[in-house]
C-alpha cells in the first residue's frame, strides 16, 4: 500500500493503469465525496441516523474502492456515529473533510500532471 492519499497501484488493478481512465475515476471521487462530506453537515440539525450510515458507507466504500484507504478508514469511523451527538459527529465531519481535502488535492496533482 503508498503512502500517497490514493493508491495508484491499488486503482491501476482496476484501470490497467490507463491515465484517461484514472483520471476520469478520480474526477467523479471527487464531485461524489465532496458532495456527500458536504451532505452530513446538514444531517446534523436533522439528526437522521439513517442517513448519515448511508452516506458515510457510500463513502467508505468508494473511498476504499479508489485506493483513498485513509478516508475510507475515516468513513469507516464515523459510520456508526449518531448524528444526535453533535460533538462526536462535527469531530467525524471534521476529520473526513481533512481526509477530503487531502485526496482533492492530490487528485488535482494527478490530473495537472
Amino acid at each position: 500500500m503508498s503512502n500517497a492519499p490514493i493508491d495508484m497501484d491499488h486503482l491501476a488493478r482496476y484501470t490497467g493503469g490507463e491515465r484517461a481512465l484514472n483520471a476520469e475515476i478520480l474526477r467523479l471521487f471527487d464531485g461524489q465525496v465532496t458532495e456527500m462530506v458536504a451532505q452530513l453537515t446538514a444531517l446534523l440539525s436533522q439528526r437522521d441516523a439513517k442517513r448519515w450510515r448511508e452516506i458515510t458507507h457510500t463513502i467508505k466504500g468508494a473511498a476504499r474502492g479508489v485506493g483513498a484507504f485513509g478516508m475510507g478508514e475515516a468513513a469507516a469511523a464515523a459510520e456508526p456515529v449518531d448524528p444526535a451527538n453533535g460533538e462526536k459527529a462535527r469531530a467525524a465531519i471534521q476529520t473526513l473533510q481533512g481526509e477530503a481535502d487531502t485526496v482533492r488535492a492530490f487528485i488535482q496533482n494527478y490530473l495537472a500532471a
